[in-house]
């Protein structure tokens, strides 16, 4: 869709275009303190109406069939381009993350790559059989209406992963985005819904009512999830009476294993980045850090020589990096962390203080070295930016605490020796390991976890099928 067309392009458009009607509530730049705007307060009866008008047009949109739908989804890509700048800010604002760096930008670019992804998949019947007995081939449906909840670190690519497959297998959407961020995902529905057909997304914003119901609702045929474990054990509770799928991504507290080969300063900047992405507030980040102790002092050296040249700011500043918390509690979560891990001996090597008299929830990047692997530190997954590093003498010890959690989102290892990297990968209980880098996704690949970091799978081909519902036809 050309930028012409888009009535939706500046900060301000968007704004007014997200404007409650109702009952509404302050959202808080948590970088400086400031009024963003009012957010809209929806309730249960709104939750209803919109769950209602997805099941109706429903069959509609699935009657557009691959073609259709995959036209829709690249015009509305093309609608998040020409509202780029906007959406960066807004959500700059709200989640406060930089506008530079793996941030603002760079998520709103994600957002309309993973559109035009989404819509690039072909998804062909398979042969099963094919001989003198017969012909079986599997077929996959839309499900109906798919309820998605979001959580407030990526607001707007989260949305975007939720949607865009479930868009595209032929599914209507109804999304309850977090009550931290509802700004940026009513905002980005909107940009959308200019292009989208009446009533295909639905963006309701209220508190854990109107989530529990969209868990439980009957006409809801499957839920989204990406969150904290606890969370989603609750949702999987909700929708047992109806029996309704589910894809779960849930907490993960990853693993990153330094292998004695690797070159300290080769690898300090990834290791920087697959830990401090988004101010450490990502599910896959690396959360804990195992260090061979041949090369345990340099990896420590070489990656707070990297952490202290990185700035900390107002996402505004075009400067800055690495922002703010983007909440009170997820704040005193990791000061109570660092504080107690501090307390037990650990030796803070990088940051650990933050400056008390200033304005929003700024953590300074912090790492912890000289950490027992039973520390809460370590133990916890603290989503934010303090990374203990642990000191190992075995590749067989380092296997072991990287799997002793019951989590397993993601996990690195890093070494100069690719073939040995995998093999140590083969051995570590998580749904994806990344070697020499962590926390890259693709739209491409199928991402999901192991153990209580969830199942179900998103990405690619084969999170397209997990949008549908199989059907043999045999003959």
């Amino acid at each position: 869709m050309p930028a012409s067309e888009s009535s939706l392009t500046s900060y301000a458009d968007l704004l007014a275009a997200v404007a409650p009607a109702g009952d509404s509530r302050p959202i808080l730049d948590p970088a400086t303190g400031e009024l963003v705007a009012e957010a809209p307060v929806h309730t249960v009866d709104d939750l209803e109406k919109a769950v209602a008008a997805a099941r109706a047009a429903q069959p509609s949109w699935a009657g557009l069939g691959h073609s259709g739908r995959r036209e829709s989804l690249n015009r509305a890509a093309d609608a998040i381009d020409a509202a780029a700048e906007g959406l960066a800010e807004l959500l700059s604002r709200e989640q406060g993350k930089p506008l530079n760096g793996p941030n603002a930008r760079f998520e709103v670019g994600g957002a309309a790559a993973w559109l035009r992804a989404a819509a690039l998949f072909d998804l062909e019947p398979e042969v099963l059989v094919d001989d003198d007995g017969g012909r079986a081939e599997l077929h996959y449906r839309p499900l109906g209406v798919v309820g998605a909840i979001g959580p407030w670190n990526w607001p707007m690519m989260i949305s975007i992963w939720q949607l865009a497959p479930a868009l595209r297998m032929g599914n209507t959407v109804v999304m309850k985005p977090s009550e931290y961020t509802p700004l940026s995902v009513l905002a980005l529905a909107a940009v959308l819904n200019q292009v989208l057909p009446a009533d295909v997304l639905h963006v309701v914003s209220g508190g854990r009512d109107v989530g529990e119901t969209l868990a439980a609702h009957p006409d809801v045929d499957k839920i989204m999830f990406t969150g904290s474990t606890a969370t989603g054990k609750a949702i999987i509770r909700s929708s047992a009476d109806t029996v309704k799928r589910l894809t779960l991504e849930l907490g993960g507290n990853d693993a990153g294993i330094v292998l004695p080969d690797a070159d300290p300063k080769t690898i300090a900047e990834g290791l920087f980045w697959g830990a401090f992405i988004n101010t450490g507030q990502t599910c896959a980040a690396m959360k804990r850090l195992y260090v061979h102790e041949d090369i345990y002092d340099d990896v420590v050296t070489s990656l707070a020589e990297v952490a202290k040249a990185m700035p900390m700011g107002v996402g505004l500043d075009e400067n800055n990096v690495l922002g703010p918390l983007q909440n009170k509690a997820q704040y005193d979560i990791v000061a109570q962390l660092v504080d107690a891990a501090r307390d037990a001996g650990a030796r803070i090597v990088l940051g650990g203080n933050p400056e008390q008299d200033q304005p929003g929830y700024f953590y300074p990047a912090t790492l912890v070295a000289d950490i027992d692997n039973d520390n809460p530190l370590v133990a916890r997954e603290q989503f934010g930016p303090a990374l203990p590093i642990i000191r190992y003498s075995t590749v067989d010890e380092a296997v072991e605490m990287a799997n002793g959690l019951d989590v397993g989102l993601g996990a690195s290892v890093w070494s100069s020796d690719k073939d040995a990297a995998r093999e140590v990968a083969a051995r570590i209980q998580a749904g994806t390991v990344w070697i020499n880098k962590h926390g890259a996704v693709d739209p491409r690949v199928p991402f999901g976890g192991a153990k209580q970091s969830g199942y179900g799978l998103e990405f690619g081909v084969e999170g397209l099928k997990h949008l549908g519902a199989p059907q043999v036809i045999s003959y």
